[in-house]
Formats: structure tokens, C-alpha cells, sequence
């Protein structure tokens, strides 16, 4: 167990191989972290000032038209008995207002009612658009009310009051339906090809995405990069040396020669000696440079040899280990009752040695923990999962939320790109999300039109003859 606790604390504390004591690794720490820092009331305001300036305007939006129908009833709007009268359609008229109110507020809550998924360095045009027509329609509502009230106190009645207040329903409900159009439906249609690759480590996705601005499609990309994208580990760039053809190649790159025996048969000056050690060298360091490829290579392919083996024992130690654990009622004998943590710090040290290689082999030690790992176990235990279960968390590379490391409430990225943030994208687009040493680089191209055109196989044509050879066994 001595070793296992290293789980957690690198590759025995060597530096440069993955552990936490690496420079590498803390500066990836201090950019996958940067967000938890530096976050003032700033940011606080602009992450919930527009959410907070809707939901203001939507609620007066829904209150207006129940204050110009109570108004009146609440003798602030000083109107006589016979003008409050209600008849039977002034009541209808009532209770269409109340539904269409309703509606209004259940579809604002199905459709809009939810969490910003993130904050934009510019303004949603689209948006505040929406907000501006529902502000213009209350207040013109409201202006108009507020004059009839006044200057044609005398000629109104209660069913004009409430006729005017169901025409402001209305609107609103006409408002609702544009916003639906052009904040949800108008981006469904896919229209464009993103294509976004990673650096450094080169793994690139394509998608298809609909006529939305540059900083929703940045938004909309990470949504994707997080849910899809296998996670990024920087220690797996640096493949485990293989030492034996280091060494003969480290010995191989110096030729010896004998200055002696260059002695014996002739003078040798300096100037030739140079001369040959120059050539010397020169015709080292190409060869070295042609057999890059090739060391290169045969790294890679002992690196993959030496993979599937640690990950074929840790699946069978894994196995091995699960048969040894039963529930207490599938036991027939007297047994020791234990909760899933027990269990799990049971059999945990018969895997631990197979886990550890793993995990050092694939360069994953800063990402899981003993206390981590031992509460995986033990969720998988109580939920009665299998072994494969249980080493697919280790096995499988994505998402990247998957990591633990990214589950952090907020994530900061910078959005880079040369065209302003709040246009639309087009063909020829191009930006630039940047996370410390992670960066995504996107580029916008058109979809094609799709000419489809339809053959017709004439029933003629579509018939066979069976044709009989004698050097055939047909």
C-alpha cells in the first residue's frame, strides 16, 4: 500500500513525468483553474444583469394588463357605478384575458425560463431586440391608458377597459412568438460546417451549425468540446524512453579514430583533422536525422504493446477481485456484514498494483486519487456493476467532463477573432477559443446545395436472362 498511495502524487515522484510536482503540470493547473480566481462583482454583474433585466421587464409586462383591469375596480381610476357595470360579454372578455395571461406566462417559462449557459463579452443583438419591442409595447400601452383614463374619464366603460387590456395581451403574445422565432427555431436549420481542432495535440471535430452569431457559436462549440471531445493530457506527448536504443544510439553517434596509427603513416595537420571531423559529424547528424522517423516509430509501437498489456491486467486483476465480493443475502454461511466502502478498501489492494501501472503507463495519476478511486469502487458495488464497468472510467479518454479536474462551476475561455463577436458567422469565419495551454481553433464554411435528382429504371431494362456455360458449374 505504499506504493498505492502514490496513486494520486505522480509517478514516484519523479519530476517531469506527470506528477503534480511537474512545472508542466502546475502551469496547466493555473490555466484549467484561472476561473475560480479574479472573478469580482465585475463579472457577477455581467453574468446576471441581463437575466435579471428580462425577468424585470417580463413581470411588468404580465402585470400591466391585471392593473388596468383592477384599477378601476380599486377606485384609484375614480369611474361611476353605472361605468363599472360587466355584462355577460365584458365577462368573457374577462376570462379570455385570464387564459391568454395564462398561456403567456407558462410558454415565457417553458421557453425561456432556464440558467445563462454563459456570459459574452458583447451584447445578444437578437435578444435585445426582443427585450426593446416588449419594453416599446408596455410603455406605448401604458401612455395610451394612461391618457384615455385621464382626458375621456366620462365616455369610458368597464368592457372598453378590459377590451384594451385584452389587446395588450395580445401583443405580447405576438411578441412571445417572434422571440420564439428568432432566438430558437431561426438557428435549428443547419446552414453552416464548423470545423475546430485542438492544439497541440491535433484531434480536430466538424459539426454543422445554423445562422447564429460568432460568440453563440463559441458558446454552442464548448458546450460540444466538453461533452465530446476526449480529454487532453499533456504528459502523454512525452512517450517513456526505451532505454536500450537509447543508449546504442547515444554510443553509435561518435566515431574513434586512431591518431596514432595516422601517425605512423603520414602527418596528419589540423586543418584535415578538422576536415574529417566536420564530414564526421555532418554525416552523423543526417543519419541521425533520417532515423528519426524510425525511432520514432518503434517508440510508439512498444508504447502500444506495453498499453494493451498493463490494460489487459488491470481488466483481469478487476475480474478477479469482483468474484471475491458478494451481497450478504446471496451468501449462504455466516459472513461479516460490510457497507460498499468496506468492501471497497477490501478488495481494493488486489487491483491496486495493475491500477497504478495503468495509470502511470497512460499518464492519468494526476487526475485520480486513492479517496477517488475508492469511492468509484464502492458507487459500483452497491449498484451491483461488473468489473468492465468499473475500469471503464480509467480506460475510456472522453469526455472531458469526465475529468474531475473540469468540473468546476465556472470555466473561463478567450474568444479571439478579427470580426466583431456579435455578427453572424459566414463562410470564411475564423476564431479562437484559448484556455491556457489548450486552444480551439474553428473555421466557418458553407454547407453545399444539395441537387438532387431523380432516375427512373425502366422496367424493360430491369430483367435478366441466365446465360449457361459448360466450363462453368452453373
Amino acid at each position: 500500500m505504499d506504493d498505492v498511495s502514490r496513486l494520486g502524487g505522480g509517478d514516484g515522484g519523479r519530476g517531469g513525468d506527470g506528477g503534480p510536482n511537474d512545472p508542466a503540470w502546475s502551469s496547466n493547473a493555473m490555466g484549467q483553474f484561472q476561473s475560480q480566481g479574479n472573478l469580482g462583482w465585475n463579472f457577477k454583474c455581467q453574468r446576471y444583469l441581463g437575466s435579471i433585466t428580462a425577468a424585470v421587464l417580463a413581470a411588468l409586462a404580465v402585470i400591466t394588463p391585471v392593473a388596468m383591469v383592477l384599477l378601476p375596480r380599486m377606485q384609484i381610476v375614480p369611474l361611476r357605478s353605472e361605468q363599472l357595470r360587466c355584462p355577460a360579454e365584458c365577462e368573457g372578455l374577462l376570462i379570455t384575458l385570464t387564459v391568454k395571461l395564462v398561456l403567456l406566462v407558462l410558454g415565457s417559462w417553458a421557453v425561456f425560463w432556464r440558467p445563462t449557459r454563459a456570459t459574452m463579452p458583447r451584447i445578444f443583438f437578437l435578444r435585445t431586440l426582443v427585450l426593446l419591442l416588449v419594453f416599446v409595447t408596455t410603455f406605448a400601452y401604458c401612455l395610451f391608458y394612461g391618457v384615455r383614463v385621464v382626458e375621456q374619464q366620462d365616455q369610458l366603460d368597464y368592457k372598453a377597459i378590459v377590451t384594451f387590456a385584452l389587446s395588450l395581451v395580445d401583443a405580447l403574445l405576438f411578441v412571445h412568438y417572434a422571440a420564439v422565432l428568432l432566438l430558437e427555431i431561426r438557428q435549428m436549420p443547419p446552414r453552416y460546417y464548423l470545423h475546430v481542432i485542438r492544439s497541440p495535440d491535433g484531434i480536430s471535430r466538424g459539426y454543422p451549425v445554423g445562422a447564429i452569431s460568432i460568440q453563440r457559436a463559441a458558446v454552442w462549440l464548448l458546450d460540444k468540446y466538453y461533452t465530446e471531445f476526449p480529454i487532453y493530457n499533456p504528459f502523454l506527448e512525452r512517450l517513456p524512453p526505451r532505454r536500450s536504443r537509447s543508449k546504442l544510439a547515444h554510443s553509435a553517434s561518435f566515431k574513434f579514430y586512431d591518431l596514432d596509427a595516422q601517425n605512423n603513416h603520414g602527418s596528419l595537420n589540423p586543418a584535415n583533422a578538422r576536415g574529417v571531423l566536420s564530414t564526421t559529424s555532418s554525416s552523423t547528424t543526417a543519419r541521425r536525422n533520417n532515423s528519426s522517423h524510425n525511432e520514432r516509430f518503434y517508440e510508439e509501437h512498444e508504447y502500444e504493446r506495453r498499453l494493451k498489456k498493463r490494460r489487459a491486467r488491470l481488466v483481469t486483476s478487476a475480474e478477479e477481485a469482483f468474484t471475491h465480493i458478494r451481497r450478504l443475502q446471496a451468501e449462504p454461511g455466516p459472513a461479516v456484514p460490510m457497507d460498499p466502502y468496506e468492501a471497497a478498501q477490501a478488495i481494493f489492494p488486489s487491483m491496486a498494483r495493475p491500477l497504478q501501472k495503468y495509470l502511470r503507463i497512460t499518464r492519468q495519476q494526476p487526475r485520480h486519487t486513492v479517496e477517488s478511486i475508492l469511492q468509484h469502487l464502492a458507487i459500483c458495488l452497491s449498484h451491483d456493476l461488473s468489473a468492465r464497468a468499473f475500469v471503464e472510467k480509467f480506460l475510456a479518454a472522453s469526455p472531458v467532463m469526465q475529468n474531475d479536474k473540469e468540473k468546476c462551476p465556472i470555466q473561463t475561455w478567450s474568444l479571439v477573432c478579427d470580426v466583431l463577436l456579435s455578427r453572424g458567422i459566414e463562410d470564411g469565419t475564423v476564431f479562437q477559443l484559448r484556455q491556457g495551454d489548450v486552444s480551439l481553433l474553428c473555421r466557418i464554411s458553407n454547407l453545399p446545395h444539395f441537387n438532387i435528382t431523380e432516375e427512373i429504371i425502366e422496367p424493360k431494362s430491369n430483367k435478366f436472362v441466365l446465360r449457361l456455360s459448360s466450363e462453368t458449374s452453373v
